[in-house]
């Protein structure tokens, strides 16, 4: 409790009109903004109440209403009440609604389930054991169709020769596969290729490679199910496509080497770095010109450039209040999937973001030089030469460095939508189950951004 100079006022007559409406008893001894905040937050709270329909949570508003007129009889004694209590309503209010429509239940968490998706990531897919591939596959029609006679699955190449029988079938037929002219006594991988190219794993209940050792002539013949979910991403149902059945084998060689999905996670980051740095350095050429527009101090001068000022600002605070996420869908959109569309995404943001540190920026410098190159006589574009560049260009350097460490981190969720980098590669290891992918992508993608975070911290300081 505050002693505080207020009007004086009779404490029955501002109790009654804090009852009446919470906030006018303080407004009637003078103390408008207190009144007006009172007004507003219980407003608010009762808002926040009424629209989560739970009878219990009216004790916020409740309490609310009682201390506002405790707080407007103890203001004509000049005793001005803790805001304490009303926040620890408010806060209990927005806290417990909060936990109830989030759903929060730690009993829905299994053990189980994130175990089997840990333990894989664990074993991050970066590296493998040097070895010789022999691959051979064959088509197969999926599904059958009643009036199109498949053609035939099998296929011939380089000595070996796999088919599949019968020739089509739909999801969790039986259809028997066979292979000749691989390796003699090795263990083969049998694996199922979808129409759009998406690896199917044939063994246990679809979710374990299925091994067949060959004999001692290199041929093979194994039972298969067409997997079930084989037609979910497919449009028509009905209409027949070649899909492939494939038959791998390895010979180890020694040594390790980086592994396939190594690789797309080495081009993935290399893209997204790329890309962050492309999108920074576009962002830079328009950021710079429109801070000078944006920055108060030099366009405050007459009410032509005052308006420049205003509409400049507006728009880069609307720009900057869009996620580049949300910003990379409508340039997929336009410019199709790829890294072009993430690169203009986080430019467009970064336009805005820039734009406005570097506005801060010059709002912040000496106003001294700015004056005595006015006091000369220079237009504005010397103001802006001979007093405000010398004095910004350390900060604004720094701002552009920590801006792309910003954009990289952007730039590994913006694949998620087809922006490129190493989000489009994650998404679709998410997609199949491919968590050792998806550790070794965790794993570069932690390496990259504390890599790079180092390097701009230590450059931001040499700058300071």
């Amino acid at each position: 409790m505050k002693a505080t100079q207020v009007a004086k006022g009779s404490p029955i007559l501002a109790g009654v009109l804090s009852t009446m409406i919470p906030g006018l008893g303080q407004v009637y001894l003078r103390q408008w903004y207190r009144g007006l905040a009172i007004l507003l937050s219980t407003l608010v709270v009762i808002g926040m109440v009424a629209w989560h329909g739970k009878l219990v949570w009216y004790f916020a508003p409740a309490g609310l209403w009682v201390w506002n007129i405790w707080d407007a009889i103890s203001l004509t004694g000049g005793n001005r009440r803790s805001i304490l209590i009303p926040l620890c309503f408010g806060l209990a209010a927005a806290y417990g609604i909060g936990w109830q429509m989030v759903e929060i239940d730690f009993s829905k968490a299994s053990w189980d389930r994130a175990m089997s998706i840990v333990r894989p990531m664990l074993r991050p897919d970066l590296v493998e054991a040097r070895r010789q591939n022999n691959q051979m596959w064959t088509p197969v029609s999926v599904p059958c169709s009643a009036t199109e006679t498949p053609p035939p699955a099998n296929r011939a190449d380089s000595g070996m020769l796999a088919s599949v029988t019968p020739d089509c079938g739909g999801p969790l037929d039986e259809l028997t596969v066979s292979v000749s002219g691989m390796w003699p006594d090795t263990d083969t991988t049998i694996w199922w290729e979808t129409a759009i190219g998406d690896d199917k794993p044939l063994g246990g209940n679809e979710n374990a490679p299925l091994i067949v050792r060959s004999d001692s002539s290199g041929s093979l013949t194994a039972t298969i199910h067409v997997p079930s979910i084989i037609l979910i991403a497919q449009p028509d149902v009905s209409l027949m496509l070649q899909h492939r059945v494939y038959f791998d084998q390895y010979i180890p060689l020694g040594g390790i080497q980086v592994s396939t999905n190594g690789k797309y996670v080495i081009q993935g980051m290399l893209e997204t770095i790329t890309m962050a740095l492309m999108a920074t350095t576009l962002a830079i050429f328009l950021a710079v010109p429109l801070s000078f527009l944006a920055a108060r101090n030099l366009m405050s001068g007459n009410p032509f450039t005052f308006v420049i000022y205003v509409i400049v600002r507006t728009i880069l605070n609307i720009v900057r209040s869009i996620e580049s996420l949300i910003i990379a869908i409508v340039f997929v959109i336009i410019v199709g999937l790829g890294p072009f569309a993430g690169v203009l995404a986080i430019a467009v943001h970064s336009v805005a973001a820039l734009a406005k540190l570097y506005s801060e920026v010059i709002e912040g410098i000496d106003p001294g030089p700015i004056e005595a190159v006015r006091a000369t006589g220079a237009n504005w574009t010397q103001v802006v030469r001979y007093a405000v560049i010398p004095q910004i260009i350390p900060p604004f350097t720094a701002f552009t460095i920590y801006r792309w460490d910003i954009n990289v981190r952007s730039s590994t969720i913006i694949g998620f939508v087809g922006g490129g980098g190493i989000g489009f590669y994650l998404v679709q290891w998410i997609q199949i189950n491919e968590m050792r992918a998806v550790g070794a992508a965790f794993i570069a993608i932690a390496v990259v951004v504390v890599a790079l975070d180092y390097v701009s911290a230590k450059i931001r300081e040499k700058l300071a």
